[in-house]
């Protein structure tokens, strides 16, 4: 069976919490995704450096000058220049879905991005960034050297779903006003629908039965689970 781009990922998971309390969950990217968004990358930087070879060398010893210093300036400040845009990332990491972020889940600082990208040279030693995979494979957030040092993480920028779509019945209204509190809970107990076995997703539906309106003489018969569904429904739009 062909492998699908989930099953490259690794299969942990960075808790962070948010100073209001929110737990965010984001996916360390591995060795294998990272490897094949450092090669895209080292190619669109030969293809820079390829063409500023043809533009400044016909220049003379003044061009080869300005040449190594192009040269310099692709190699340092072209990761540094993406990972502080918007996406978080270089070409190459956008194409496989991934972006760089503070530990806490936040976008990256500047002063992180220089730190982690000049410390790939010590990732390179002794050779072919030896230092940078085993480290990368000995900690569970898949960090390199660079990594460790500024605090940042390489992750997936797809967010993690944690609920699948619930399934469809008709809708239902509650008994009484839900809070915030019992509506996230209901939502939460739907979409969960296809992970639970079926007693007990239906254990968890008769603790909500204070909630379910009784029913009608002439409503067909409904399971408790079917009809805390249809209240779930009901509390995304479905009226």
């Amino acid at each position: 069976m062909t492998p699908t781009a989930s099953d490259l990922r690794v299969d942990t998971l960075a808790p962070v919490e948010t100073p209001e309390g929110i737990v965010l969950s984001l996916r360390p990217a591995g060795l294998v995704s990272r490897s094949m968004a450092f090669l895209v990358d080292l190619l669109i930087r030969l293809l820079i450096d390829a063409g500023l070879a043809m533009a400044l060398v016909p220049m003379g010893r003044m061009g080869i000058g300005l040449l190594l210093i192009g040269m310099f300036a692709v190699e340092w400040l072209y990761p540094i220049f993406f990972e502080l845009t918007r996406s978080g990332a270089p070409p190459g990491k956008r194409m496989f879905g991934l972006r760089v972020v503070m530990d806490t889940g936040l976008p990256i600082t500047p002063a992180a991005s220089v730190t982690r990208n000049l410390l790939r040279a010590a990732d390179f030693l002794p050779l072919g960034y030896a230092f940078g995979i085993i480290t990368l494979l000995l900690n569970r957030e898949c960090k390199r050297l660079g990594d460790l040092a500024a605090g940042t993480l390489v992750v997936y920028a797809a967010p993690v779903v944690l609920h699948d779509e619930p399934p469809q019945v008709p809708s239902l209204a509650p008994a009484r006003a839900l809070n915030q509190q019992e509506q996230a809970a209901i939502r939460a107990w739907a979409g969960r629908a296809k992970r639970l076995t079926p007693q007990r997703f239906e254990e968890l539906a008769l603790l909500a039965a204070p909630v379910l309106p009784p029913p009608k003489p002439d409503d067909p018969p409904r399971s408790p689970s079917e009809r805390l569904l249809g209240v779930a429904q009901w509390l995304m739009g479905q009226r």
